[in-house]
């Protein structure tokens, strides 16, 4: 009997709250191993661009300005998801530790989804500066202020802490008698509580409430305010100017691509067809953890002020080593 097969009927009662679950992950996957090494690399480079460009923006001084606060917490917060949930996928099963206790389980989703979801809508807050900044360029400096910037991110991330604790505690009302095999790569939320045996219509229910602030309201704003802006642009007499705007939107556009595209087609593709198993984990696994890894090389390619500032620091670097060494 195989080990996923002995955590299926290793308990057979109902349990309101499990000693443990176990995570069965991907199956029949030739090679797999070979993923989890490419996963190990995605977080080494991950954790170096986000790292990198959060040092940047806290050194140079003329990145202060609430446009890279929102930069800083996209950062921040690729970062904390990333290694959130790649350190403990690796360990899950490149050392075979797939049994989690009930708790860390609990621990785990929480942070995997709560990073999540204030990346969503930490773009939805780079949407509202680019779109205040073309729009309303001589209020910008009036409207989009640190204060109203330090504001938003806060309630952002004290709303998702409430919204997601909350989601997470409700499991704690469900019994556990028909298998306590998670079918994803994490503790994923829903294949856990689809596990219960008691009623889970609430449970649902919220789920679906946080798919739509997740991604539908921010993938609706984001839009909107992509529709405001090319209003404003075409009413604009001058081409370079049309152009320069349009260009401060092409590093948002990008990010707004990566994270919103893979999550809405699987997501779509899970309520209208069947998806196999491993192809929803592996995509799922990359809507996880390659944004994150992309975020910081878009922003220091693609924006001229990140490009400056580094060439400042560098700059700085060698003109101390060059005193050093003449002292």
């Amino acid at each position: 009997m195989g080990s996923e097969d002995q955590a299926t009927t290793m308990f057979n009662n109902t349990f309101v709250r499990p000693a443990k679950f176990y995570i069965s992950g991907f199956s029949n996957i030739p090679h797999i191993r070979y993923f989890y090494v490419f996963l190990c690399f995605v977080y080494i480079m991950t954790v170096l661009g986000n790292g990198f460009l959060l040092l940047v923006i806290w050194l140079v001084k003329t990145l202060h300005t609430p446009k890279y606060m929102i930069v800083f917490n996209m950062a921040l917060t690729d970062l904390c998801g990333s290694t959130a949930l790649i350190p403990k996928v690796l360990d899950t099963f490149l050392f075979d530790r797939r049994y989690i206790i009930y708790d860390a389980c609990l621990s785990y989703m929480f942070f995997v989804m709560f990073f999540g979801s204030v990346q969503s809508w930490t773009l939805v807050i780079m949407a509202y500066d680019r779109l205040i900044a073309i729009c309303l360029p001589l209020r910008y400096h009036n409207i989009v202020t640190e204060t109203s910037i330090t504001a938003i991110l806060l309630f952002v991330w004290c709303f998702f802490v409430i919204a997601i604790a909350t989601m997470i505690g409700l499991l704690n009302r469900l019994s556990f008698c028909r298998s306590l095999v998670i079918n994803s790569f994490f503790c994923d939320h829903g294949p856990t509580f689809r596990l219960a045996c008691n009623d889970t219509t609430v449970n649902f229910n919220l789920v679906i409430s946080l798919i739509i602030i997740i991604l539908i309201i921010p993938l609706a704003f984001i839009m909107a305010t992509y529709i405001c802006i090319s209003i404003a642009v075409s009413r604009t007499a001058f081409r370079e100017k049309r152009l320069r705007a349009l260009k401060t939107c092409t590093s948002h556009l990008i990010l707004v691509a990566i994270f919103f595209l893979p999550w809405t087609g699987t997501n779509l593709a899970a309520v209208t067809s069947y998806i196999h198993p491993n192809a929803r984990m592996i995509n799922s696994a990359l809507t996880h953890t390659i944004p994150p890894l992309l975020n910081p090389i878009i922003y220091a390619l693609k924006t001229e002020e990140v490009m400056n500032a580094i060439k400042k620091l560098c700059k700085r670097h060698y003109l101390s080593n060059k005193k050093k060494r003449k002292t």
